[in-house]
């Protein structure tokens, strides 16, 4: 259990993506990693088993929750997000909706969230402006599925073969003049607005664990994240992570504070909970 807000002052604040980072699908192991490791089901979704830690994982995850101050930062809205049982917790805070909601204690944060969208507002484009022209540039060709999450920003489930090229270089374009983004992890493709960010949500995380006597006044930041999503938050921390998989291991993306795991897919979770530990120069769980 997440304890920290009342046994005492952590040295490090811990932000990190879960999917495809800490938490992992069938789809999204490598090799035969779904029938040789030892797996804990964190996720259901209609009856089903759907997102995975390993046993390993899972211990190192309820170590370092006792230690620092750990705050799950998704892109998944809050609704997605509470689907997750996720060894350590519960969590004083929690990052959703990439940064447009912050979840304090169980509870949504509406301040939090009326800044975000009048932010949102005010950075260009409103979300029925990229939405309709987003249905305007796809077809039932390539596009399964379209959301809108969260009523902040949409994404596209596509068939990645059929998807025409040049879309998302395209798409992005378009986004990049009003003040959105684009960006594809996997059969995924987020529209974002530019406002709509982790890093933003981390730094007041951040400061109100701090100003509470949570944090310890030079407590570091440390993150990790596999997608372009995670990116500015990976470079705004003190030191972060990636696996050696997803969006941004396909763009071969790199940044001078950021480390690369060794391994792929489920074992990732295991290397990036022991770089956290070691980070925040804690023991580290076998």
């Amino acid at each position: 259990m997440n304890t920290l807000s009342a046994t005492g002052t952590a040295t490090a604040l811990v932000a990190t993506d879960l999917d495809r980072t800490l938490i992992y699908s069938r789809a999204a192991m490598t090799g035969d990693q779904f029938d040789t490791q030892d797996l804990l089901c964190v996720e259901y979704y209609e009856g089903a088993p759907l997102s995975y830690v390993t046993d390993t994982a899972a211990q190192r995850l309820r170590t370092l929750a006792d230690e620092v101050a750990m705050v799950p930062t998704t892109t998944r809205t809050p609704e997605q997000f509470r689907r997750i049982e996720l060894p350590g917790g519960p969590w004083h805070y929690a990052i959703t909706s990439n940064g447009g909601s912050i979840i304090e204690n169980g509870r949504i944060d509406p301040e939090w969230r009326r800044n975000v969208d009048r932010a949102v507002r005010e950075g260009g484009a409103s979300l029925d402006e990229v939405t309709t022209e987003l249905r305007r540039r796809i077809s039932e060709d390539w596009v399964s599925k379209f959301r809108i999450a969260d009523e902040l920003f949409c994404y596209l489930v596509v068939d990645v073969a059929a998807q025409p090229s040049g879309f998302l270089d395209d798409w992005h374009e378009w986004c990049s003049t009003r003040g959105w983004n684009a960006s594809q992890q996997g059969r995924k493709i987020y529209t974002m607005p530019n406002s709509v960010c982790k890093s933003r949500a981390v730094a007041e995380v951040h400061r109100r664990l701090r100003d509470r006597g949570v944090l310890a006044d030079d407590a570091l930041v440390f993150a990790a994240g596999d997608g372009a999503l995670d990116a500015e938050m990976l470079k705004a921390a003190d030191a972060a992570i990636r696996p050696r998989h997803g969006e941004l291991e396909l763009m071969d993306w790199r940044h001078p504070t950021v480390s690369v795991t060794d391994t792929a897919g489920v074992t990732a979770g295991e290397e990036i909970l022991t770089w956290f530990a070691r980070s925040a120069r804690l023991p580290v769980a076998s």
